[in-house]
């Protein structure tokens, strides 16, 4: 009796070591299917930009860095690459995206022992006007341990609730904010997944990930979706 035990419990570690070795594999395999897809993307951006009359870079070393303290770039830095670095117009308006790529030290680590590079994908319009720094996103449990700006609150309940706004201007709030915008914001599904901030006379946002051809059109039609409905004034009060 024991010895049938034994043989059973060792037939059961067989057959449990054989079912993560075969997730495993599968897990690699999925991978290199992800990355696969990820390198043919990216490799298609450029014949994409030349199609359209877009500018486009590879790497661009320094360009990011202009960009230092908007969403998920670093607060100050130099020489900042911009990856895949695009530029031109986009129904009527100027653009430009790019990839930010830099190493998150609590990132996994890849087969080789070295830190995964994270992803950044950045897309802006240019705005008919200049106006002062307001970021519109999802308000966070970790805003106030971020020491991020006060939230500025509009008095209409239900976007106070979904949105949290920030800005050194309350008025220009009000007036880029109008119950139009604000209608489309909650009533938009990109809204909840993608950020807003004015910088100057751009209008930003952002996702942490590759950079695609179908990023670049999903990502620019909102930006221009919400510039369409922002009152002219709005900028030239500013």
């Amino acid at each position: 009796m024991e010895q049938l035990s034994g043989i059973l419990l060792k037939g059961l570690v067989y057959v449990l070591i054989s079912g993560l070795v075969v997730l495993a594999i599968r897990g690699i395999l999925r991978l290199n299917r992800a990355g696969d897809q990820i390198q043919k993307e990216w490799a298609e951006l450029e014949g994409v930009a030349a199609s359209r009359g877009w500018t486009y870079e590879r790497q661009a070393p320094g360009r990011a860095t202009q960009y230092c303290g908007v969403g998920p770039m670093p607060g100050k830095g130099s020489n900042l690459t911009a990856w895949h670095h695009i530029t031109g117009e986009f129904r009527g308006r100027s653009f430009k995206c790019f990839e930010y790529r830099y190493v998150n030290p609590m990132s996994s680590t890849t087969q080789t022992g070295s830190k995964k590079l994270t992803h950044e994908s950045m897309f802006l319009i240019a705005a008919p006007g200049s106006g002062p720094f307001m970021q519109v996103g999802r308000p966070n449990k970790l805003d106030r341990l971020m020491g991020r700006r006060p939230r500025t609150l509009l008095g209409v309940p239900e976007f106070d609730e979904k949105f949290r706004v920030a800005t050194d201007d309350e008025g220009f709030v009000r007036n880029v904010l109008t119950d139009d915008v604000r209608a489309f914001l909650l009533s938009d599904p990109r809204a909840a997944r993608r950020p807003l901030r004015v910088r100057d006379d751009e209008l930003f946002t952002w996702y942490t990930g590759y950079l695609s051809q179908q990023a670049i059109e999903d990502q620019l039609n909102y930006l221009c979706d919400v510039m369409d409905r922002i009152p002219a004034q709005a900028w030239t009060s500013a």
